[in-house]
């Protein structure tokens, strides 16, 4: 194992828990004070009841109750001055909340008729430690961590109070939500995207230090795989543990603002991928909270057989109105506090569903969720990962969503260009992948050939299938060029994976980095993406076509394996858009095909040149008089030079 020297402050030490052996001591402190009475305590400490005179018949009454705060908010909220404290726990007799701020001394919360209790503690400030003790219905004390924690040390660790008034936003004017049409997307995993073998996770400081090679390479969005506190220091993050609080391997929540912020000084915005259909299922502060679980987990679960998921009995419980709550409460807090430009839900079809079965609530949560982003943030991009294929996702009497990964476009595509032999590509299910969209737009729905689920459970990257003992070889950067082209001119939102633009091989592991060394070796695969995402993003206004939703694959050879098809926005001279895809190993120097119209259609992109790897073709296409006289349906024709596995891009003009 290697080791690393860290920068000063290049990325957040563990915390130790504040007086850890005060807090066992306070603990033990409560639970005998529970078996010997039930008083309540004083504002840091237990209070004790006094005992009168002997010359008096009477007791000196006890200090009056605490008064709940009139504060909104859950959770801790700082304000000048102090922080109040208000959490659900609806089956609990008492709740206290013990800190830094009270030397670990009871602080006695006020019951308020929602079931909730609350507290204003003056003096309690940002960056201090704390917990809740609660005693439950049955009379038992428990010391818990607050469900909505903004911070924490980590996640067996305490929670922490955070002031999200600290951080000074710096840069947000330098970024405008592109239109959807125009958005370019790039998944990544902060734990491995800029990291060195043999050290701790990649962080927010590592990754900011990437988004000029981002810029460069020309998308205008990446998603987070999710970054909620989570157990361990390494995980893909869909194992959330305290949802509102930023994963602390990752660095602290101010580091996560700034790299946001960073990204939107290049004009890239940020979205978030967020788990709610399930949590944990280890490390939950929710479990067995306030003492009463139902036979299951308690007031945040499902109290029966809707609480099983793939991942453990931790799907919560939508039909409650607070935990729809929480969970929206969640959403917001990614874009209002942190300012991502959007969210996408993981795995949908498991809050819509439950053991197969529908479940209204789950689309209620869905809806609730949607309506309150988009009423706040109308030009937010909220994403579903459902992969059933189901409209509703993005239906707006449905859940109300604006786009959702399709698994339509991803399998066949990916299994035309995994396939060993030409004959086995099925150019019918490639053309119905290009033609897919859900509910009459193909905005509805996000595009891909790699993702963290396609390349991995047993499924690897593009080149490794393709060629597992060659995955740098001529092959595979021709298919995995070939899958670009059709993501990145498809109708729909395209997505990258990272790695994916520098012939990344193998499969997704949160704990391998990427090889940031295949990016100089493939320096021209990541010039053709480069070149390719400014043809999608109409950089030199020759190819507005790309953003449209308008498709026609006119041509079909399904004897050589040969693909064309015309996208267009409008039409015209620098809209009308054709690509060529040969899917087969047969090169021509002469094929003929039908087009829009006459004149010059210029060669935007050949994936064949030898400029993008100097094994390839080098086939010479050059740019192409078009002549009236139909063909394929089209009103026009011309001929061009193709070379095998490649594709090419034409249009003209304005």
């Amino acid at each position: 194992m290697t080791t690393k020297t860290l920068k000063p402050n290049e990325v957040r030490q563990p915390r130790k828990d504040f007086f850890e052996s005060v807090c066992k001591a306070r603990g033990n402190e409560v639970l005998q004070r529970g078996q010997r009475a039930r008083s309540a305590p004083e504002l840091f400490g237990p209070a004790e009841k006094l005992q009168a005179p002997a010359n008096l018949t009477a007791f000196v009454p006890s200090p009056p109750p605490p008064e709940p705060s009139w504060r909104a908010g859950m959770g801790a909220i700082p304000y000048d001055g102090g922080t109040t404290f208000r959490v659900w726990a609806p089956n609990a007799q008492r709740v206290q909340v013990v800190g830094e701020f009270s030397h670990w001394h009871a602080v006695e919360l006020a019951r308020e008729p929602s079931g909730n209790f609350s507290r204003d503690v003056p003096g309690a400030r940002g960056g201090q430690q704390y917990q809740f003790i609660i005693q439950g219905r049955y009379g038992d004390w428990r010391w818990r961590n607050d469900p909505r924690a903004a911070d924490v040390t980590h996640s067996t660790g305490n929670s922490v109070i955070l002031d999200h008034r600290d951080f000074v936003w710096r840069y947000d004017h330098h970024f405008h939500m592109p239109a959807f049409n125009e958005v370019v997307l790039y998944e990544l995993h902060v734990g491995t995207f800029h990291d060195s073998p043999g050290w701790g996770p990649g962080h927010w400081l590592s990754a900011i230090d990437k988004l000029d090679y981002l810029r460069d390479l020309g998308v205008n969005m990446v998603e987070l795989m999710p970054s909620a506190e989570f157990a361990g220091d390494f995980s893909w993050g869909y194992n959330p543990t305290f949802p509102f609080a930023p994963e602390t391997s990752y660095g602290t929540p101010n580091d996560l603002k700034r790299f946001v912020d960073e990204a939107h000084r290049r004009g890239i915005g940020v979205i978030m991928d967020v788990v709610y259909n399930h949590l944990g299922p280890s490390d939950l502060p929710h479990w067995d909270f306030d003492g009463e679980t139902f036979g299951k987990g308690g007031v945040y679960f499902y109290p029966d057989a809707r609480a099983a998921t793939p991942w453990g009995e931790t799907r919560p419980d939508y039909g409650r109105h607070e935990v729809r709550d929480y969970l929206r409460d969640n959403a917001l807090m990614w874009l209002r506090e942190y300012h991502m430009d959007g969210l996408r839900l993981d795995a949908t079809k498991e809050i819509r569903k439950a053991n197969g079965m529908d479940n209204p609530a789950g689309w209620e949560l869905l809806r609730s969720i949607s309506e309150a982003v988009k009423r706040e943030f109308p030009w937010k991009l909220l994403i579903a990962e459902d992969m059933g294929g189901d409209g509703a996702l993005t239906h707006p009497h449905g859940a109300g969503f604006d786009s959702q990964w399709d698994p339509s476009f991803v399998h066949p595509v990916r299994a035309a260009l995994v396939a060993p032999f030409d004959e086995s590509r099925d150019l019918n299910a490639v053309r119905d992948a290009l033609y897919a969209r859900y509910n009459g737009q193909a905005t509805q729905r996000v595009i891909y050939t790699e993702s963290h689920d396609e390349v991995a459970n047993g499924r690897s990257r593009i080149p490794s299938e393709v060629a597992p003992h060659d995955t740098g070889g001529r092959l595979a950067k021709k298919k995995s060029l070939l899958g670009a082209t059709l993501t990145l001119t498809a109708p729909g939102i395209p997505m990258l994976f990272m790695g994916q633009e520098f012939m990344q091989d193998g499969h997704f592991d949160d704990g391998q980095p990427l090889d940031w060394n295949k990016a100089g070796w493939f320096g021209g695969i990541r010039q053709a993406y480069r070149d390719l995402i400014r043809l999608r993003r109409n950089w030199h206004d020759t190819s507005a076509g790309l953003r449209g939703e308008h498709i026609h694959v006119f041509h079909q050879n399904f004897a050589d394996k040969v693909l064309a098809f015309h996208r267009w926005q409008h039409g015209g001279p620098g809209d009308d858009v054709v690509v060529v895809v040969n899917l087969g190993h047969r090169a021509f120097s002469w094929y003929e095909l039908g087009l829009p119209s006459d004149g010059l259609w210029k060669v935007r992109f050949n994936s064949d040149w030898a400029g993008y790897a100097p094994d390839f073709g080098n086939t010479h296409t050059h740019d192409l008089w078009a002549s009236w006289g139909g063909r394929d349906g089209m009103p026009a024709s011309g001929g061009l030079a193709l070379g095998s596995y490649s594709a090419v891009i034409l249009s003209r003009d304005r």
